[in-house]
């Protein structure tokens, strides 16, 4: 979690479901004096005996604990005080405990010896128990508690991590399953670049859920179900009477029926009619019905799987059509609580504060969006047994989660604070743009299919790698993979590095720059980190084994500190469900590596068994944010 430095020593936290600012009383320019006048270092006396091992968890909660016994001691009467530790700037410190003010505002008049938040603070930092973590601390401001990490803990760390594998530094989170809906196309529809939000920011969700020790499952809750099959089935039989024995009709020539039908259903009563009965024989399992349906999705689930098999996804089809059985018996529980009202025909549950109600069923009797999401939240509450249900779709949906959220709280299915489990949260993002601001579609005004989007990634990767000569040095294989990592990375990096939150352009020559903050800038760096391990000649694994890692340099032990913060990032990544946060840490590991390579010799050095070490811890830790963001890296550029 990084914090913003709007003066010495001052930090405000940024705003998530498990943190809160610290309200700031003091203006900046007391704090530039006091800070200037008061600041101090001091080393740590022992009061007891604590390492790190015996605290577990990544560095905010291992200094967590440690803080924890300081304020135990230092204000008694104040119980269960949870320390505040955040990231400082690095002038400062590595780390800052900021209880001081908060608890200075509680015990002020209770306990005399504390003349203001500052007292606090030096009390805090006085009665801290022994620790190898740290080296040093200081009291800044109104009793900010500055914390340098040790060095030496600091390679320490480092150096089990290599020995022991990156998922010694996984997040432990504290629920064990939960759901993440996302991509959710239609049948008998292209994906298009709409879809390719969902999709990837689905997925990096439950990456990193998953290297968290969560039971993620990957639903894909696709459009397969409703009035738009029936009218669809009764065209193609109308137009082509023996349609279901041509096995290959290609998805753009189903969506174009698909608008066809849907002309004639608007205008065409007769056809309406048709149509409506066709979902009746479709609903009640009708075999030439049923199998006209499932050719359909036969032929939709053969398209998106191209598109999940480049974007290297996996997600699990679980559409509407799965949980249409159980939407009675659901309805019917929520009418028995009294929750569900006859209006105007149709059935509903009044929202507070909402002007229309959520109706779960329509005038004609059918089932729509509403009545579906319920009965698959039921689903996954009571038949999965999930803690979180994490929902991927664009911000215009917002309302209708809202409501339908609201009406399960109604319903006792999920409790009244949002903080609490079972939970659920709708995890919007923006739109894609093209050049002109507008949503990114083609010269023709179309919608781009995700396919051949991702296509163009790839044809302009590898002519890249051609104009850099490198089809006479690779395979064609090579050339091929390569221009494949590149450019699909590329158009991944380019969407999650962005608050999801915020709309942004598509272009691809921003997104396939090899300099700035893209992937192609991003792998070629971990691909020049690899190459300076192979030349140095050197076995990095009999490294890990017998070397020793040493933090003596400023900037090898900045880059330290950096790999020590994955952790920490990874959690708050999945508190706020924001993967750009994994991103930024991900480009500031880069730049970190790339100073630290710049100002320190590698090979041939004193230090070179060292500092290989931190390359490859480097490296290891790049290969997991590749990972967790669906990004296949690069060994050789």
């Amino acid at each position: 979690m990084n914090c913003k430095l709007i003066s010495p020593a001052v930090t405000i936290l940024p705003t998530s479901p498990f943190f809160s600012p610290l309200p700031l009383s003091s203006s900046s320019g007391f704090l530039r004096k006091a800070t200037k006048r008061l600041f101090c270092i001091v080393k740590f006396q022992a009061f007891s005996s604590m390492t790190a091992e015996e605290s577990g968890g990544n560095v905010k909660q291992q200094l967590s604990e440690v803080f924890k016994k300081s304020l135990k001691t230092t204000v008694p009467s104040e119980a269960d005080v949870q320390p505040l530790i955040a990231i400082c700037n690095a002038d400062f410190g590595d780390y800052q405990c900021n209880n001081a003010m908060g608890l200075y505002g509680k015990i002020r008049g209770t306990m005399p010896e504390f003349k203001n938040p500052r007292s606090v603070g030096e009390a805090i930092m006085k009665n801290l128990p022994e620790s190898e973590m740290i080296e040093s601390c200081s009291v800044a401001g109104p009793g900010f508690v500055n914390v340098v990490l040790s060095k030496t803990w600091l390679a320490k760390s480092i150096q089990k991590m290599l020995t022991e594998g990156i998922q010694t530094w996984a997040p432990k989170l504290s629920i064990k399953r939960a759901v993440v809906d996302f991509s959710s196309p239609n049948i008998a529809k292209e994906m298009h670049v709409g879809h390719l939000r969902s999709t990837i920011i689905g997925d990096t969700l439950a990456q990193m859920l998953e290297f968290s020790g969560v039971e993620v499952l990957r639903r894909n809750h696709v459009g397969d179900w409703g009035t738009q099959f029936g009218m669809l089935i009764e065209f193609l039989y109308e137009q082509f009477p023996k349609w279901e024995d041509d096995n290959e009709i290609p998805i753009k020539d189903l969506e174009a029926f698909y608008k066809q039908s849907k002309k004639r259903f608007d205008d065409d009563a007769i056809f309406k009619e048709r149509a409506q009965k066709a979902v009746v024989s479709l609903q009640g399992g009708e075999p030439k019905y049923r199998k006209a349906w499932d050719q359909i999705c036969e032929i939709s689930r053969r398209e998106f799987q191209k598109v999940y098999e480049r974007l290297g996804v996996h997600i699990e089809e679980k559409g509407e059509s799965f949980y249409n059985p159980f939407i009675p018996k659901v309805l019917e529980t929520l009418r028995n609580k009294g929750l569900i009202e006859e209006s105007e025909g149709a059935q509903v549950i009044h929202i507070q504060g909402k002007k229309i109600p959520l109706i779960v069923v329509k005038r004609d009797g059918g089932f729509n969006y509403a009545s579906t999401d319920l009965t698959a939240l039921w689903y996954r509450l009571n038949e999965e047994k999930t803690e979180w249900i994490v929902y991927v779709t664009d911000v215009g949906q917002r309302e209708h989660f809202e409501m339908f959220f609201h009406a399960a709280k109604l319903a006792g299915w999920l409790p009244g604070d949002d903080n609490a489990y079972p939970k659920v949260s709708h995890v919007g993002f923006g739109l894609v743009l093209g050049e002109d601001g507008k949503r990114f579609r083609t010269r023709s005004s179309e919608v781009v299919r995700l396919v051949d989007l991702l296509d163009e990634a790839k044809v302009r990767s590898k002519q890249a790698l051609i104009e850099r000569g490198k089809a006479a040095e690779w395979t064609e294989e090579e050339l091929e993979q390569t221009a494949e990592a590149v450019g699909y990375g590329a158009v991944k990096y380019a969407d999650l590095k962005n608050n999801r939150l915020t709309n942004y352009t598509f272009n691809f020559d921003q997104m396939l720059n090899d300099k700035g903050n893209t992937a192609v800038y991003l792998l070629y760096a971990h691909a020049r980190i690899c190459s300076i391990i192979k030349k140095s000649g050197k076995d990095i694994e009999e490294l890990k084994k017998g070397g020793e890692l040493i933090l003596d340099h400023a900037d090898e032990r900045a880059l330290g500190v950096h790999l020590l913060k994955f952790s920490e990032i990874v959690e708050d990544a999945c508190s706020s469900l924001l993967p750009n946060v994994l991103c930024e840490y991900l480009y500031g590991l880069s730049e970190y590596f790339t100073k630290f390579y710049s100002n320190c010799q590698v090979n041939g050095s004193a230090e070179e068994t060292s500092r290989l070490l931190l390359c490859e811890a480097t490296a290891v830790v790049m290969r997991k944010c590749f990972e967790l963001l669906g990004i296949i890296p690069v060994y050789k550029i």
